[in-house]
C-alpha cells in the first residue's frame, strides 16, 4: 500500500519559488493569444507554466503547486479577458457607429435618388409636302420631377425645339412645366408655377409614342391651342369613383387684331406674361371603365387682348373629347369651340372659332397599328369668307419599343380659296423614357 506523503510537504515552497512562478506565469500570459474561451486559456497556461516550473521545483509540484499555479494564472486571465473585452467593444462600438454613419450617408443619398426621377422625349420629322421639304428635329424635351416628401413635390420639362437655338436660328428654348404639387387630402391636391392646361387629348401628353401621325393633329393645334401652359394655380382631385375635375387660374392669352384674333398666337408662354387678365379653365374627366376617357373642359377670360384693345371682350373656350381603347381597336374624338364677344373680333370673323376630329385605329400586332384621320377647322367661322380647312390624314405606326416609335403618313388637305394646301407625306421617329 502506497504510503501518503505528509501534508507539509506539499505546501514547501519558498517566496523565491513562488517569485520565479509567478515571473513564469506573467512570461506566458504574455505569449497567449487569448481565445473567448477563458476554462481553454487557463489549461494552455496551465500546460506551459508547468512544464517550466517543473525545471525549478522537481517532485514538489504537488496538488497544492497547482492550485497555486491556478489562482496566480486566472488572475491574469481576468485581467487580459477584462482588457481584450474592453477592446472589443471598443472596436465594436466604433465599428457600429462608422456602419450607421455609411448608412445614413448612403440612407440619405438612396433617398435623394429615389426620390428623383428623370425623363424626356424626342422626335424627328422628315416632311415632303407641297409646301416643304425638310428633314427637322422638331423637338427634344427633358423632364425633371423631385418628391420633396411623401405629399410635396415638384415637376420641370425643359425642351428644345428645331435643334438650334438663338440669334438668327429655327429654335427655342421653352419652359413649359415647372411647378410644386403638394396633397390636400387623399383625393385632392394643389399646385403651382407652370403647368400644361387640361384641355383637349394631347395638351397634357404628346409624347411621340402615344399617338398616331407624325405631327400632331391641326385642331388641337391650331384652335385649342396644344401645347399650350400657363403660370398660375391648379387644383386637382378625385369627386367620385372614376370621375375627376381639375380647376385652375392662370395667365391668359394675348391676341391681336394683327393676327386676325387667332388663338394659337395668343400664347404668352409665362414669359412676362402680361396678367392684366386671367383666365380660368375648369375640366371634368370620366375614367370609370378601363381604356375609355370622357372629358369636357370650360375656360372663361373676360378680355384676351390684356386691354389693348377696346374692341374686343371676353372669350369662352369649349372643349370634349373621348379617348377609347378596347382591344386592338381605338377611337378618338374631339370637338373645340371659342366664342370671342366684341366688334373688333366680330369684324374679321374671328368671334367664332371651331374645329373637329375623329380617328379610328387598329393595331394589327402590338408593334404595327394603322390609322385613319379626318380633321376640320376655322379661326374665322363668324362670316362668310371662305377661311375652312379640312384634311384627311392615313398613316402607320411600328414600335420597336413600347417607348420607341416609328410613323409614316400622308395628308390630303383641303385649304380656303387663295391659301396653299399641304399635301404630301410626312416620315417620324420619336422616344420617350
Amino acid at each position: 500500500m502506497r504510503s501518503m506523503e505528509p501534508r507539509s510537504r506539499q505546501l514547501l515552497l519558498t517566496e523565491e519559488e513562488k517569485r520565479e512562478i509567478a515571473a513564469h506565469v506573467a512570461k506566458e500570459c504574455g505569449r497567449l493569444i487569448p481565445t473567448d474561451d477563458p476554462l481553454f486559456d487557463l489549461a494552455v497556461l496551465n500546460e506551459r507554466v508547468l512544464r517550466r516550473t517543473a525545471e525549478k521545483v522537481g517532485d514538489r509540484i504537488t496538488s497544492s503547486l497547482v492550485g497555486e499555479l491556478n489562482r496566480v494564472l486566472s488572475a491574469h486571465l481576468d485581467q487580459i479577458h477584462e482588457k481584450l473585452s474592453a477592446d472589443v467593444d471598443e472596436k465594436a462600438e466604433a465599428a457600429v457607429e462608422a456602419v450607421e454613419e455609411a448608412s445614413t450617408t448612403t440612407a440619405s443619398s438612396g433617398n435623394w435618388a429615389d426620390r428623383t426621377s428623370i425623363g424626356g422625349y424626342g422626335e424627328m420629322h422628315y416632311n415632303n409636302t407641297d409646301s416643304k421639304e425638310e428633314i427637322d428635329f422638331h423637338r427634344f424635351v427633358l423632364y425633371f420631377g423631385h418628391e420633396f416628401t411623401d405629399r410635396i413635390r415638384m415637376m420641370t420639362e425643359l425642351e428644345l425645339e428645331h435643334a438650334v437655338s438663338g440669334d438668327g436660328q429655327n429654335g427655342e428654348v421653352e419652359l413649359e412645366q415647372a411647378y410644386v404639387e403638394f396633397d390636400l387630402t387623399e383625393r385632392h391636391s394643389a399646385k403651382a408655377g407652370v403647368f400644361l392646361l387640361p384641355v383637349g387629348i394631347l395638351n397634357e401628353t404628346h409624347e411621340p409614342p402615344t399617338f398616331y401621325g407624325v405631327e400632331r393633329n391641326p385642331v388641337e393645334k391650331n384652335i385649342i391651342p396644344t401645347t399650350w401652359w400657363a403660370g398660375g394655380a391648379e387644383m386637382v382631385g378625385e369627386i367620385a369613383p372614376g370621375w375627376s375635375y381639375n380647376f385652375g387660374i392662370h395667365e391668359g392669352l394675348k391676341t391681336s387684331l394683327d393676327d386676325n384674333y387667332a388663338v394659337r398666337k395668343g400664347r404668352q408662354k409665362t414669359s412676362k406674361a402680361q396678367a392684366d387678365d386671367l383666365a380660368s379653365t375648369g375640366r371634368i374627366k370620366w375614367t370609370g371603365m378601363p381604356g375609355i376617357e370622357i372629358a369636357g373642359t370650360v375656360q372663361y377670360q373676360s378680355d384676351m387682348t390684356q386691354g389693348n384693345d377696346s374692341s374686343a371682350d371676353d372669350a369662352w373656350l369649349f372643349e370634349a373629347h373621348t379617348d377609347i381603347q378596347r382591344g386592338p381597336y381605338g377611337l378618338r374624338a374631339l370637338y373645340a369651340r371659342w366664342e370671342l364677344n366684341g366688334s373688333g373680333p366680330e369684324s374679321v370673323g374671328a368671334d367664332e372659332q371651331w374645329g373637329y376630329y375623329i380617328e379610328p385605329s387598329y393595331k394589327l400586332t402590338d408593334s404595327i397599328g394603322i390609322f385613319a384621320r379626318y380633321n376640320q377647322w376655322d379661326n374665322r367661322a363668324g362670316d362668310n369668307a371662305d377661311s375652312e380647312y379640312a384634311q384627311w390624314d392615313v398613316g402607320v405606326n411600328y414600335w420597336l419599343h413600347p417607348n420607341v416609335v416609328f410613323k409614316l403618313d400622308y395628308q390630303d388637305q383641303d385649304a380656303p380659296f387663295g391659301k396653299k394646301e399641304m399635301d404630301g407625306w410626312n416620315l417620324g421617329v420619336g422616344y420617350q423614357f
